[in-house]
């Protein structure tokens, strides 16, 4: 074999990348003995280390061994080949099990040619050096398992690190050195706890580990270790900050340092570009203000600076943390703080500008509410956006507004007047609604009420609707109204063949006056016209509605008859416009019944204005004697959902030195552990159990096979018991799971062989990644007498959703977003013989586990009607909506239920949970 024969080169290269194990052991052996015999091959060292160090095959490797050591490592000048050091960094990655298998692996030819390689690198230090930090660890496991063989290892470690230079080698030491001597791992600190602050950040990580760990035996030094671990609140290692963070509020619950800790866990949110990570920190920094109060309060401009962040995750939660930092003493600052970010959301290029315009409203709605001081500065920059392009935001000053004044009377002449003026600069028909809802319920003074009809006129335009329209179609050229048909101004005679095979004339038609027609729709109009020709006759019969309470205000508060008369007189003139326009070409869809029965009303309500005292109440006082319940039922149910714990005097106290790991305090992360393991969970009773039991096979067949299956978090424990009912050995026998559905089977068990008439317990972990309803099915292999195959289908087992699926609460703007915003609805028709309607939504409210919306007194009373709303969130994060409208019967109630959710699996699965039930 010859180094400078190209076409042996290329056999033996093609050959190594292509060939099978069997073929490169051939030619590794070819290749070994033509190095000894001295043709070296140089040129397939990098082959090799591609092709075959990869490999599996015991021969291969030991090949490889042989190849190691008689290969040339060195060029002409004596200095290590590149190459090597590829085969150094595999070394270095696998030394902690070359190492550690010297003692543990059960092949004693892979033993000892891992020490013959070593002991032939030995003079090599840079094939060594890299090796000494994991050969620390390799040692250590040495130790562990043999102590005897290591007597000194201590006095060895602190020897070690006393030399070391290397930031590696001086980790993996100190952490040998705290797992077989805490003691002197402790006065190691000491000795150098003036320098920590300089060390590398892996040894750093190390010494706060070991700081909690001898803190949590031995409280002695922990005076010591606050001053050390302040220091390491200023390094530039995010990780290292955090974790000195999070150690010393458990080492001290000082105020100082908890502010030190806070203060160091803003920076981190800020200075981190990971939104994750952010997150996570920002967990961290509310779970300490929960259990500090307002020891942070101080803080609170700090963290208004973390909604620089572009991300709306890391915006929403900063806020919510603001929001219960907020007191009296800082509430004005935060408000400010707020209105700039409100108007820098103005700007054109700020990003995300309409969604944090709305998380800033709806904060500032919050903090007003809560504390009225602030009330009065607020509604009047607010009411700035009542006309922003951005609907959300424009709603969600609305109910800001429609709050304030029903809660501060005092704040109510000036916010009427300023929405008054903001009429002609409104663009939504649901803003329009609200508006106009206020106005009819809390303008009070004559002056007021005069204004407001004219401003009403204003955004209205002309009245009567109609003339005017058909004014404007005149003067654009149609003088009639049969001008307005279509007119023939052509006529082709070309035939046409229908879909039916006949024949037909075909007439081409032309429409002028249609044209004329389209021009006058288009015309620029006021804003409350357009909504209304548009078709928004909702709008116009709330706008009735408020015409009416002011006019019935109006005769009560004005002496005048004439005004009154005069008043009352333009109101239904807008009113029976708004019916006759409804009924004519002009609009883009004719007024629909409901709003035309609700103007008629109204009409005919104006028309009896001293003959119906009971009508007057209800337009002047039910209307806001219900708002104001709808207000008083909403605070009880968020002062429900933020009820704070209460501890009784009698209530047992838990001292963490006395009990195992029970402390509310933990200074490690016991507890995270114990939780996330279940070993804290509380066990279920055993009726409980068994009513999660499945049988998986029949009593006839030759295994008998059930199931115990628990949920965990989002895992599926599946205790599978297998009993052999025959009176042969079962051996090599396999149970194979497979799922359908957002379920992932962790890992499949293993083989058991199984003595007659034997018990065998089988676990295995399922993996659930979303609420959808997943099946499991399987089946049982193995061998009988006779090596004999033999299969036994196991029964599926259908997984509960509702295990995933809790009752949660929200508000009724955020339920109206995410039901527009859902594109997944499943509507389930209802015909039960349940007769009461409240009883029928209990019955769905516990079958899909879902909490109602509706407020108690919106469903009190005698009415054969019921609609209500409710709202579901599962441990997924996946938020699930529900509409209950039915009606009684005479055989029971009838009517629907609609679910809506943003995938299709839930809504589904909520919707088989309701028709398996009762119908």
């Amino acid at each position: 074999m010859s180094s400078s024969d190209p076409t042996c080169y290329t056999v033996l290269r093609q050959s190594l990348e292509k060939g099978s194990d069997e073929t490169k052991i051939d030619t590794l052996r070819r290749i070994v003995i033509s190095t000894m015999n001295g043709n070296p091959q140089p040129t397939l060292m990098m082959p090799i280390i591609q092709f075959v160090m990869p490999s599996r095959n015991k021969q291969l490797k030991k090949l490889l061994h042989f190849y190691w050591e008689v290969c040339p490592k060195y060029d002409e000048q004596g200095k290590l080949k590149q190459e090597m050091i590829l085969v150094v960094n595999a070394i270095r990655m696998t030394s902690y099990v070359l190492l550690n298998s010297l003692l543990q692996h059960p092949n004693e030819y892979i033993r000892g040619a891992t020490l013959r390689f070593l002991t032939k690198i030995a003079k090599d230090s840079e094939l060594l050096e890299p090796l000494i930090p994991t050969c620390l660890f390799a040692i250590y496991a040495i130790y562990r398992e043999h102590e005897n063989l290591i007597p000194d290892a201590a006095e060895l470690m602190t020897t070690f690190l006393a030399a070391e230079t290397d930031a590696t080698c001086k980790r993996n030491a100190f952490v040998f050195l705290a797992h077989c001597a805490m003691p002197k791992a402790v006065d190691y600190i000491a000795d150098i706890q003036d320098t920590i602050p300089m060390l590398d950040e892996s040894l750093q990580m190390s010494l706060i580990e070991v700081i909690r760990l001898d803190c949590k035996t031995d409280a002695s030094h922990r005076s010591r270790y606050v001053r050390t671990i302040s220091e390491l609140l200023d390094v530039s290692s995010h990780a290292v900050k955090y974790e000195a963070a999070t150690t010393l509020t458990t080492l001290t619950q000082n105020p100082a340092a908890v502010k030190a800790a806070a203060s160091c866990f803003i920076n981190l949110i800020i200075k981190e570009s990971d939104n994750n990570v952010k997150l996570i920190v920002l967990d961290r920094l509310d779970a300490l203000r929960s259990r500090h109060g307002h020891v942070l309060d101080s803080l609170i401009m700090d963290v208004l600076q973390i909604l620089s962040s572009a991300d709306m995750e890391v915006r929403r939660k900063a806020i919510s943390v603001v929001l219960s930092m907020t007191s009296s003493r800082n509430v004005e600052e935060v408000v400010l703080f707020m209105k700039k970010q409100l108007q820098k959301t103005q700007e054109a290029d700020f990003e995300k500008a309409p969604e944090y315009r709305q998380l800033l409203i709806q904060s500032i709605h919050v903090t007003a509410i809560k504390f009225s001081e602030v009330a009065a500065s607020v509604v009047h920059a607010l009411m700035d956006f009542l006309g922003d392009t951005n609907n959300p935001s424009a709603l969600d000053v609305v109910a800001f507004v429609r709050e304030v004044v029903e809660k501060f009377p005092s704040l109510r002449a000036d916010i009427c007047e300023k929405l008054i003026q903001t009429l002609n600069q409104i663009k939504s028909g649901k803003v329009y609604r609200g508006i106009l809802w206020i106005l009819g319920e809390y303008i009070e003074s004559v002056g007021d009420m005069t204004a407001a009809m004219q401003e009403i006129r204003k955004v209205i335009g002309e009245i009567p609707i109609l003339a005017s329209e058909q004014r404007l179609l005149d003067e654009a050229g149609g003088n009639t109204e049969e001008e307005a048909e279509v007119k023939t101004e052509g006529v082709s005679s070309r035939p046409k063949v229908l879909a039916d095979g006949t024949y037909a004339t075909e007439t081409a038609l032309t429409a002028a006056s249609s044209s004329r027609l389209e021009a006058v729709k288009a015309a620029s109009k006021p804003p409350l016209r357009s909504l209304i020709l548009a078709g928004d006759f909702f709008t116009g019969s709330v706008l009735a509605v408020a015409l009416s309470k002011l006019a019935l205000r109006f005769s009560d508060k004005s002496q005048d008859e004439a005004a009154t008369n005069a008043f009352r007189a333009e109101a239904m003139l807008i009113m029976t416009s708004m019916i006759r326009v409804g009924q004519s070409k002009f609009v883009t869809v004719p007024i629909d019944e409901d709003s035309n029965e609700r103007i008629m009303n109204c009409i005919q309500t104006l028309s009896e204005l001293k003959t119906q005292p009971a009508v007057h109440d209800v337009f002047l006082h039910d209307t806001k004697v219900a708002f104001s319940k709808m207000l008083t039922a909403q605070e009880t149910k968020d002062a429900e959902s933020t009820k704070t714990k209460i501890v009784q005097v009698d209530d047992l106290l838990t001292f963490r030195q006395f009990s195992k790991k029970t402390a509310d305090e933990a200074i490690d992360d016991a507890d995270d552990v114990g939780r996330a393991t279940g070993s804290a969970e509380v066990h279920e009773d055993f009726i409980s159990n068994l009513s999660r039991i499945s049988q998986l096979t029949g009593f006839s067949d030759p295994i008998y096979a059930e199931a115990y299956v628990k949920m965990h978090g989002f895992d599926i424990l599946l205790d599978v018991l297998l009993v052999n009912q025959t009176a042969n050995t079962l051996q090599n026998l396999c149970l194979d799971f497979a799922t359908l559905g957002d379920l992932k089977i962790v890992e499949r068990p293993s083989v058991h062989t199984i003595a007659p008439h034997g018990f065998q317990s089988i676990k295995a972990t399922i993996k659930v990644s979303s609420t959808e309803t997943g099946v499991i099915f399987g089946s049982i292999l193995w061998e009988g007498p006779n090596l004999a195959e033999s299969c036994v289908i196991l029964n599926d087992i259908h997984i509960d959703i509702m295990d995933y699926i809790k009752p949660a609460y929200c508000k009724e703007m955020q339920f109206r977003s995410m039901w527009t915003e859902f594109e997944w609805e499943n509507r389930v028709n209802v015909n039960s013989t349940i007769t009461d309607p409240r009883d029928y939504l209990k019955y769905v409210m516990k079958a899909t586990n879902m909490s109602c919306l509706t407020p108690e007194g919106a469903l009190s009373g005698d009415c054969n009607f019921l609609s209500a709303n409710m709202y579901a969130r599962s441990l997924f994060g996946e938020d699930a909506l529900a509409n209950l409208s039915i009606e009684t019967t005479a055989t029971g109630v009838t009517g629907h239920v609609r679910i809506r959710s943003k995938t299709q699996g839930i809504a589904l699965s909520l919707g088989d949970r309701i028709s398996m039930g009762k119908q």
